[in-house]
């Protein structure tokens, strides 16, 4: 008598199957950290952007297990106070293995550079900070601007990932474009550095903000991007902005997310879970 064919745990595990009979999903992401804080004026140095890290478009995707996975989204750093006070440094944003870390906070260092992160802030005089750190490939973020002496104006925070762009003489790096989102969106722009007596310098494209005279600008929001940095001795330095997350599979796959402010969208050709918040992701069930 022939004995029909069963497909156990062990087995289901090789079609991508839990003991349950769910499946793994395969996510293409984009994994946005927040951004540094401007410094407070006497001419603050800008802020780096959050790190950016991404499969998309093809590139190796990221395959989780039918459970319930953590998904963390950084914030972005404080403002600094007036008169030289740092900005603080942007968050982590992670989900499984994928972590791109915040940017870096503007406020210089005794030797007058830039700190390190995601991606760098300018320095006052001194080299900038250094980008991509801890080092990803491809990199996550690019490195401020340093100045060789101590100048007028201080230099821009780095725009996140390999395509982004450093910071120069004093405007924030530009960031990467992504249509993950199913639009063309710039994200993780550098922030702009303070000028004195000059007015400050422009934050890249992605959202970073703008140094300023009168008052620094802040990033744009969720978009992970460097605060603007004060340039008079009363300003305080601008936020960085908080990261985002973005996870895209088939239409036909099964996940959901929570808390509410975090969505799911269906479309004919991809179904995508966007993060705004830190909250779960569950594989396995809409």
């Amino acid at each position: 008598m022939p004995i029909n064919s069963t497909r156990g745990a062990g087995s289901a595990k090789g079609f991508g199957l839990t003991s349950d009979g769910a499946a793994s999903v395969e996510f293409d992401y984009l994994v946005v950290a927040g951004g540094g804080g401007g410094m407070g004026g006497y001419h603050g140095n800008g802020a780096g952007a959050g790190g950016y890290r991404t499969s998309f478009p093809g590139g190796t995707k990221l395959k989780l297990a039918a459970k319930i996975h953590t998904i963390t989204v950084g914030g972005g750093g404080a403002g600094g106070a007036p008169n030289y006070g740092a900005g603080g440094q942007g968050i982590d944003s992670t989900v499984d293995t994928i972590t791109s870390a915040g940017g870096a906070r503007a406020g210089v260092l005794a030797s007058g550079a830039g700190s390190s992160g995601g991606s760098g802030s300018g320095g006052y005089y001194g080299v900038g900070g250094a980008g991509n750190t801890p080092p990803t490939s491809p990199a996550q973020g690019t490195p401020g601007f340093g100045p060789t002496s101590a100048v007028s104006t201080a230099g821009g925070g780095g725009g996140g990932a390999s395509t982004g762009g450093p910071g120069n003489s004093i405007n924030g790096g530009d960031g990467a474009t992504s249509s993950i989102s199913g639009s063309s969106v710039t994200y993780a722009g550098g922030g702009g550095g303070g000028g004195f007596p000059s007015s400050g310098g422009t934050g890249g494209t992605g959202g970073g903000g703008n140094g300023g005279v009168s008052s620094p600008g802040s990033a744009a929001t969720g978009h992970g991007s460097g605060g603007g940095s004060g340039s008079l001795p009363g300003n305080s330095g601008a936020a960085g902005s908080g990261g985002i997350i973005y996870l895209r599979a088939s239409p036909t796959d099964k996940f959901s997310v929570s808390p509410g402010t975090n969505t799911v969208t269906t479309t004919p050709t991809y179904k995508l879970a966007t993060f705004t918040v830190t909250g779960s992701l569950t594989v396995g069930t809409d």
